[in-house]
């Protein structure tokens, strides 16, 4: 009973190599999902897709993970076989994935690669390319999804009791680098290569590179295993299907996860149209256009960080989550106003939404482990990213169809890569709008939470360390 035996856990150095271990590919996965946004217009006259076209495809990456209920099977597969199994099985779907999308988008440009029909796209009314981009893009969902969880449940073993919520936030600001990158590199990648695709075969060279450094996350998570006498987990830390009945009677996980749908759901469908927003609305080329809600993700790698390390060292994580949803409503009924086009309001409000961003995440993730068990975090983990799922794929296909068939207020000239297109132009008033429901949602569960943790002492007002 050597309880202050010394493990590498205890290493400040050794514990923050392993969250840069892991966080590197979360980075890589946050790019992919977000690096065909920049490229909407391009998308529209190279492949001849149309709003509904985009957002059919935005919308793929929850299919699987949604109707296959694989987001809660992924849960159950993590419990069942730990975090080094699930990591390296994550990282090889979201690479096949990443090749189906690829060769969807070269294929219909060049020579048509995807000649075949496993199913008759034309069911979905929607083009060849954006169906088979769409097949790779929910493969890829699937993937990145499960090393979400994975990469939850194994910093909150390795930062238990220390700098949880510090090292989540962390994690996620990382990926948020992904994100970023997405906002501003497609485009002078499109443009170098001459390759539409190119963006995604980067990705897929990322991921590649983040495989390998998985494995060696594995040599050290073993190490552990030896240290704290792990390597053959008790009959409790097994998953059981059980699990999920215990999990899913617990109130305030219900209202942490709607509070999640909810809070994505305004966010990560904003940022896949919010390009071409700040195009349109704010009469922006192109160009530059991606750099500004690149902003976004950029804000929150900072500040995600911070408010995590607040809510180590001074608890209150339910109220930061409220704090952060009125946040969200406020800058989303903003974008909705017609009059406020100014380029300068465009980058405040995306700086503001960048503090909302940082706010509710760094929060969150660390309240679920206070309120569900660890032998469960990983399903309780999946359960919430399949409802977070729902909003994810089901968000864009509606934005997409309502600017399609509400939003449409003519086309214009327009000079890409130095040919001369028709745009379609848009008014995003009514999609903010929508948006901004999100957020008032969000602030009823928010509360809700709060009022249930006092209730019960869940500690999510308290701090993390020891």
């Amino acid at each position: 009973m050597d309880k202050q035996k010394t493990t590498l856990r205890d290493s400040r150095g050794m514990r923050w190599g392993v969250l840069f271990l892991i966080s590197f590919t979360l980075l890589c996965s946050y790019y992919l999902a977000d690096a065909m946004a920049p490229l909407e217009q391009r998308l529209e006259i190279l492949l001849n897709w149309n709003a509904g076209d985009y957002g059919f495809f935005t919308s793929a990456y929850g299919w699987f993970n949604v109707f296959l209920l694989m987001m809660v099977f992924s849960g159950m597969f993590l419990d069942w076989v730990g975090v080094r199994i699930a990591g390296i099985t994550s990282i090889v779907v979201m690479i096949i994935g990443a090749l189906i999308k690829y060769y969807a988008i070269v294929g219909d440009v060049g020579n048509d690669i995807l000649s075949f029909h496993l199913i008759n796209y034309k069911l979905f009314s929607v083009s060849k390319s954006a169906f088979y981009a769409g097949l790779g893009f929910a493969l890829f969902g699937v993937g990145t999804e499960l090393f979400g969880i994975t990469a939850n449940k194994a910093i909150i073993r390795w930062f238990r009791g220390k700098e949880m919520a510090l090292a989540i936030g962390l994690n996620t600001s990382t990926g948020r680098i992904g994100t970023a990158l997405a906002m501003f590199t497609p485009i002078p990648l499109v443009k170098l290569t001459g390759n539409i695709g190119a963006p995604v075969l980067f990705a897929i060279l990322m991921l590649c590179i983040g495989l390998l450094i998985f494995i060696f996350f594995i040599v050290l998570d073993r190490k552990l295993d030896k240290e704290e006498e792990l390597a053959h987990a008790d009959e409790e830390e097994q998953f059981k299907f059980g699990d999920i009945f215990k999990i899913i009677k617990v109130r305030a996980f219900w209202y942490i996860t709607i509070l999640c749908l909810l809070f994505y759901s305004a966010v990560f469908p904003f940022i896949k149209f919010a390009t071409n927003l700040i195009m349109q609305k704010f009469d922006v080329s192109d160009d530059m256009a991606g750099f500004i809600p690149a902003l976004l993700p950029m804000g929150a790698l900072f500040l995600t960080p911070l408010f995590g390390s607040i809510y180590d060292r001074k608890g209150k994580g339910a109220s930061i989550m409220l704090i952060g949803s009125v946040i969200l409503l406020s800058v989303h009924l903003l974008f909705s106003i017609p009059s406020l086009n100014n380029l300068y309001v465009a980058i405040a409000l995306i700086l503001l939404l960048g503090v909302a961003f940082s706010m509710v995440p760094a929060s969150m993730w660390p309240s679920v482990a206070k309120i569900i068990p660890e032998q469960r975090l990983g399903t309780a983990y999946a359960l919430i990213f399949w409802l977070q799922n729902w909003g994810i794929m089901g968000v864009p296909m509606l934005i997409g169809m309502i600017l399609e068939k509400y939003c449409i207020t003519g086309t214009a000239k327009k000079i890409i890569d130095g040919q001369t297109v028709d745009v379609t132009l848009y008014n995003y008033t009514l999609p903010m709008l929508i948006f901004a429901c999100f957020g008032l949602a969000s602030i009823l569960f928010a509360w809700l939470l709060k009022v249930e943790d006092r209730k019960k002492g869940y500690g999510l007002e308290n701090a993390n360390e020891e």
